[in-house]
């Protein structure tokens, strides 16, 4: 019989390979532009009908969505990488300080992968409110929250030990990750099947790496560092 644990991790092994599935699938539907009627309906939604530069809703919104999706930048997600993993090698935490950086860091490498291999372009439909450079599926501000804010997040949920504390950490992770997403279709960088599938993908990513790194685990000792962090 399965332990509880090796139930968990099956759970979350099968959930990741159907959302693999359901990324394929839209990543087909977005090729195909079957998607491409729902997105412009979204971006348009989300403006103003006698003027497409102006986002509906109150004047600080614009300023308020800027900020948020730095969040999901590069930069930001890289100072918050080298955060946590200095304060994890200060605590001798060496094994879960290499998980979340190798975690971030290749998942910055398959964004810019998939990125090149599906090369859409950015949408033109209604004016951008900010700059952007690279291509549009999948969003890699999404994609790269995702990855970054859940896996800190799983990490923080292995540190803690009441049950509130953990659904706190998952719940603070996924609402950055869904600022973040939206902020990019708001400020109409990305369609909103950018941002699904950078989701989806940076979940299943996320999910992935944990699950090696649990796989791996009387090697990489990562619960030892975290009882050896707790001992008097």
């Amino acid at each position: 019989m399965l332990r509880r644990s090796e139930l968990a991790w099956l759970i979350i092994g099968l959930g990741a390979c159907v959302l693999l599935w359901v990324f394929l699938s839209l990543a087909s539907e977005v090729a195909e532009g079957e998607t491409h009627q729902f997105d412009i309906a979204i971006l348009r939604a989300l403006r103003s009908p006698a003027d497409p530069s102006k986002l509906i809703g109150p004047g600080w919104l614009e300023g308020s969505l800027i900020d948020v999706t730095a969040l999901g930048s590069t930069t930001v997600l890289g100072v918050v990488i080298l955060a946590v993993v200095g304060f994890l090698l200060l605590q001798e935490r060496y094994q879960t300080a290499g998980f979340v950086g190798i975690t971030a860091l290749s998942g910055m490498l398959v964004s810019t992968v998939l990125k090149d291999t599906f090369n859409r372009p950015r949408p033109s439909v209604v004016p951008h409110l900010r700059d952007v450079v690279s291509t549009s599926f999948p969003s890699g501000h999404a994609m790269q929250s995702a990855i970054v804010y859940l896996t800190i997040g799983a990490v923080l949920m292995r540190a803690a030990d009441r049950r509130a504390t953990k659904l706190y950490c998952l719940g603070l992770a996924m609402l950055l990750t869904l600022l973040v997403g939206i902020s990019r279709v708001s400020l109409g960088v990305h369609y909103p099947t950018d941002v699904i599938g950078g989701w989806i993908i940076g979940f299943v990513w996320a999910s992935m790496c944990w699950l090696i790194a649990q796989r791996f685990e009387p090697k990489t000792g990562i619960d030892a560092e975290r009882r050896k962090s707790r001992a008097p």
